[in-house]
């Protein structure tokens, strides 16, 4: 070896050690997330607002974690295995795992939780099991199996934490499990626990010092920050008081300004599993609002494009439907709606509307939000439809949202992977249920649609899958049972020395497991 090259190659093995050496996790520190609103409650089997999620989800686990890419991942499950037949799941807990309050994680713990809890209060779980799923059974104390009815293969996508947190049975079996007091003080398996909550100011997480994954987590404790207004979050990251600004959290007209600071990074991804898609419920059981030709005149009437580049700051991509085109089985192949004031209001004339006030229920996440409400408003009167805009706090808009006390109601929601989890929710009629804001809240009821999701869940094929979605995707886009409006994007701006903050496909809410700081 010459001189030179061995110059060259001990430079590399120098600057190749230094990089593993950079990359060894540091044990310690703590991280200060801004959460934004504050959650209406961390019991995450009962709630799964997005800011419910990104704290609870450090608290609570579930049986499987996703990457970026959404392969399934061991989590409280090492291992699972498919019967040839595709009907039998059968799962292999980890060993030596203890919820917060020190008792054991058992096979009891998840037949509970997949059989009783989830099955009664989650409006996610709650049509797959019962449409789907024949026996959910404890082997031993380590090992479950869920036998199926027919073959489905989107449930090995069911798996994910705010879909099915595990919920310990010795709490809450035989309990009112809205009324039971461990909702204020959630006990989960996960890598942080619960120390404080102060309402209004911040929510602190401590280590799970008897963590089942050994050498995890790094961080000794995480405080995340309720700042109420957007300005003030942004100066907060500025001053440093904060070190991750969560998707959302700052005006999207911040965005390109914080992430140029020194030592910060910004990211789009974590957010694979959800691919959240946002849009406008119409109570279809209110009056006009029943009347397919009225939601067409309001879709047309929708400046969406402004929505996108003006409100959130060209972030994001319009939909065409209820299946967002970043997950599976998405069709283009349906009626679009184009900005149009003049057939909107040729449609709404048509619809027989009279001028009755629509009442505008306002998500209540922060500034851009309500300037999207109001920019709404605005085309709706620019068409000469009369609307009211509600706004309340996000225990408010629960309540509202999950009892039907809306006309037209700002929501986003998670498309979670796969049609049969995250998209036929908002639409079948078995569905139809209050109590929670995330089931299908408008009321709209199809038989025909109600078996196209039911037909596209179990087919054989992903061919035979796709055929199905593509059918419902252009009845539902006729119909507009909801208004399409983005399929959003939310970038999270972190300090680069936070290492390892996303690396599943849902970023922050599960991601201080294994995150560190420099």
């Amino acid at each position: 070896m010459t001189g030179l090259r061995f110059g060259l190659a001990l430079a590399a093995s120098v600057l190749a050690l230094g990089v593993a050496q950079a990359q060894t996790p540091k044990k310690g520190g703590t991280v200060h997330v801004v959460v934004q609103p504050e959650p209406p409650m961390l019991m995450q089997g009962l709630n799964q607002n997005g800011p419910t999620n990104m704290v609870a989800g450090n608290i609570y686990e579930s049986l499987l974690r996703y990457d970026e890419k959404l392969n399934p991942q061991p989590s409280l499950a090492k291992s699972w295995e498919i019967s040839p037949d595709a009907k039998v799941y059968t799962f292999k807990l980890q060993e030596g795992v203890t919820w917060h309050d020190g008792k054991p994680f058992t096979a009891d713990d998840v037949v509970f939780t997949l059989d009783k809890f989830l099955r009664e209060v989650h409006p996610r779980w709650r049509p797959i099991v019962n449409a789907q799923v024949e026996t959910i059974e404890k082997v031993d104390d380590l090992t479950v199996k869920i036998t199926l009815k027919q073959p489905f293969g989107p449930l090995i996508m069911t798996q994910e934490v705010a879909s099915a947190p595990m919920i310990p049975k010795h709490i809450y079996d035989g309990t009112d499990y809205r009324a039971n007091p461990a909702n204020n003080t959630p006990i989960g398996t996960g890598p942080f626990k619960l120390k404080e909550w102060k309402k209004g100011s911040y929510i602190h997480l401590v280590k799970n010092e008897n963590y089942w994954l050994k050498g995890k987590p790094n961080l000794d404790e995480i405080y995340w920050q309720i700042i109420p207004d957007a300005a003030a979050r942004a100066v907060a990251y500025e001053t440093g008081k904060v070190d991750v600004l969560t998707g959302g959290s700052v005006d999207v007209y911040d965005v390109a300004r914080l992430s140029k600071l020194p030592n910060t990074c910004m990211t789009t991804k974590g957010w694979e599993m959800f691919a959240p898609h946002a849009w406008l419920t119409p109570n279809v059981r209110n009056g006009i609002l029943g009347n397919k030709q009225f939601r067409q005149g309001l879709m047309y009437a929708i400046d969406r494009e402004f929505g996108r580049e003006v409100v959130w700051g060209g972030l994001g991509k319009l939909p065409t439907g209820p299946i967002s085109s970043k997950t599976k089985f998405y069709s283009a192949d349906v009626p679009k709606y184009a900005f149009d004031p003049a057939k909107a209001k040729e449609l709404i004339k048509a619809s027989g509307y009279k001028g009755e006030t629509i009442r505008l229920l306002n998500l209540p996440y922060g500034e851009t939000w309500t300037r999207w409400t109001e920019a709404i408003k605005q085309n709706l009167e620019d068409v000469g439809v009369k609307v009211q805009v509600e706004n309340t706090d996000v225990p408010g808009w629960t309540q509202k949202a999950s009892n039907w006390d809306f006309d037209l109601n700002f929501n986003f929601l998670y498309q979670l992977g796969d049609p049969a989890m995250g998209v036929a929710r908002s639409y079948i009629t078995s569905n139809i249920a209050k109590g929670n804001p995330f089931a299908n809240v408008g009321g709209y009821s199809n038989p025909e649609v109600d078996k196209l999701f039911a037909e596209a869940a179990i087919a054989p094929t992903d061919k035979e899958r796709q055929d199905l979605y593509t059918k419902v995707q252009k009845l539902l886009a006729d119909e507009l049972p909801v208004l399409w409006l983005l399929e959003m994007d939310f970038p999270t701006i972190y300090r680069c020395n936070v290492k390892n903050l996303v690396t599943t496909g849902i970023g922050v809410d599960d991601g201080f497991r294994d995150a560190w700081k420099e």
